[in-house]
């Protein structure tokens, strides 16, 4: 009796040949079937028959013959468009393959999707042209400790003082964390340089549902009782609080006037120091019991680049050693 090692794959079974799904990409592309045989190195012969199997494996007529050309029939269209741009990725991704400079370092960072877009997007570009043979492939998640199957970062930066076996662990901050708000808003909301005025303004919140990596929460309620105000106290009349588990989302709609955010300064330093974002008030806590940490995954191939890149992030963060 046979054994089956695995369940029938069914995408791959409802996947036509693509033998015959080049054939086609080339006749629609030059709109001619001798022309697609020329550029395939085929014969005539060989592109009827393909796009033939083609269209009973799909039951659908993909061509219509125009004077000595073919146009794509609306079907055909579709399965054009489709076909085309996955060719073009698998090609691309070929062409990496086989061209990627062996004295390149591909170097995998992970961090949390707020860091690589407030931190990473405003300090990459200085790194990027002092280190041309570094190249830097960043994965984003929220959960550092179970990671996807195949992501073996060599630099982690997260909350987490474990990411595991392997690597060595380099403190970077605590969690500083004041209200920031544009200039905008704070020039047609002065009440916000008070506490209780700030507590009734327009409050953007950061929740934590999906946030299960980050060992600590602080929203609204909790930096406010931080400083002996009660977010129950709001008036009645006091605006909605908005609450977001998206913290770029939270900053993008700071920036656009539309409230007051909690800001965790190593995210938000770099808007305060373009004056994109300003402090109504100077209150802020700091978290001492918690840190954000890089860790460096020892003995990898990437070692000299893994060092370059660890040393690069350290010294950013060398003003807020802790």
């Amino acid at each position: 009796m046979l054994n089956r090692h695995a369940d029938p794959d069914t995408l791959l079974m409802r996947m036509p040949s693509l033998r015959a799904v080049k054939a086609f990409v080339a006749a629609a592309k030059y709109a001619s079937f001798t022309r697609a045989a020329e550029a395939l190195c085929v014969s005539q012969a060989a592109i009827s028959r393909q796009i033939r199997e083609l269209e009973e494996f799909l039951g659908a007529q993909l061509f219509e013959r125009v004077g000595r050309t073919v146009q794509l029939t609306p079907a055909g269209a579709i399965f054009f468009e489709a076909a085309q741009l996955s060719f073009v990725n698998i090609a691309q991704a070929a062409d990496r393959i086989r061209s990627a400079p062996t004295q390149k370092h591909v170097l995998t960072i992970c961090c949390s999707p707020a860091f690589s877009a407030l931190w990473f997007s405003d300090h990459l570009p200085e790194f990027r042209a002092n280190n041309p043979d570094i190249e830097l492939n960043l994965i984003t998640t929220q959960n550092f400790v179970n990671r996807e199957p195949g992501v073996d970062p060599d630099i982690v930066i997260s909350k987490i003082s474990n990411v595991g076996e392997g690597y060595k662990i380099y403190p970077l901050c605590h969690d500083v964390i004041y209200p920031v708000c544009s200039p905008a808003y704070l020039a047609a909301h002065p009440e916000i340089a008070s506490l209780e005025g700030l507590r009734d303004c327009a409050l953007l919140d950061l929740s934590p549902y999906g946030r299960a990596g980050v060992a600590e929460h602080v929203d609204w309620s909790v930096w406010l009782a931080f400083q002996n105000v009660d977010i129950d106290e709001r008036p009645a009349a006091s605006p909605p609080v908005f609450h977001a588990n998206d913290y770029n989302l939270i900053i993008n709609m700071a920036l656009t006037h539309q409230g007051i955010a909690l800001g965790w300064n190593q995210l938000v330093s770099g808007l305060l120091e373009k004056g994109l974002l300003v402090r109504p008030l100077q209150q802020q806590v700091t978290l001492r019991n918690s840190l954000h940490y890089l860790a460096c995954r020892e003995n990898s191939n990437c070692e000299e680049a893994s060092r370059r890149v660890r040393d690069w992030v350290l010294s950013k963060f060398s003003r807020w050693c802790v």
